[in-house]
C-alpha cells in the first residue's frame, strides 16, 4: 500500500490534494491563484487563476496509472459540457462579461514522483 493513500479518506480529499498540487505547479509557472473550488448547480470549478488580463480556469484531473490513457484523456466531451456551463455561472455571478479567458487542463498521471501534464487552451 503506497503511503501516498493515507493522506486522504475519501475521492474528494484525494481530488483536492491533486488540485494543490497543480496549483503549486501553475504558481511556479507565474500564475496567480485567484479561487479554487467553485460550486454551482452545473458542476464545480477545480481551480481559478489569473495570468496577465487573463483569467484561466484550470480542470485537473489524476489517475495513478496510464491505463486507458491515464489522466490525459480523462477529460470527456459531458465534462467539457458541463465545464462550459459552470464557467458562465461563474461569470455571470461575478459581474465579469467582458474578461478574456482560457481554459486548461492539468493531467496528473502516477504516484509519488507524478507526471504533470499542463494542456492550455482545452476548450
Amino acid at each position: 500500500m503506497s503511503w501516498f493513500k493515507e493522506l486522504w479518506q475519501n475521492s474528494r480529499e484525494k481530488g483536492q490534494y491533486y488540485e494543490r498540487q497543480a496549483q503549486k505547479y501553475l504558481v511556479a509557472e507565474g500564475l496567480t491563484p485567484i479561487e479554487c473550488n467553485y460550486y454551482c448547480p452545473f458542476g464545480e470549478l477545480d481551480v481559478i487563476m489569473r495570468q496577465g488580463d487573463t483569467l484561466v480556469f484550470v480542470e485537473v484531473k489524476y489517475r495513478k496509472n496510464n491505463a486507458r490513457g491515464g489522466a490525459n484523456y480523462a477529460l470527456g466531451a459531458q465534462k467539457q459540457a458541463r465545464l462550459k456551463r459552470t464557467i458562465y455561472h461563474y461569470l455571470a455571478a461575478k459581474g465579469l462579461t467582458n474578461q478574456p479567458i482560457r481554459v486548461d487542463y492539468v493531467a496528473i498521471t502516477g504516484d509519488g514522483s507524478a507526471n504533470i501534464n499542463w494542456i492550455k487552451n482545452v476548450l
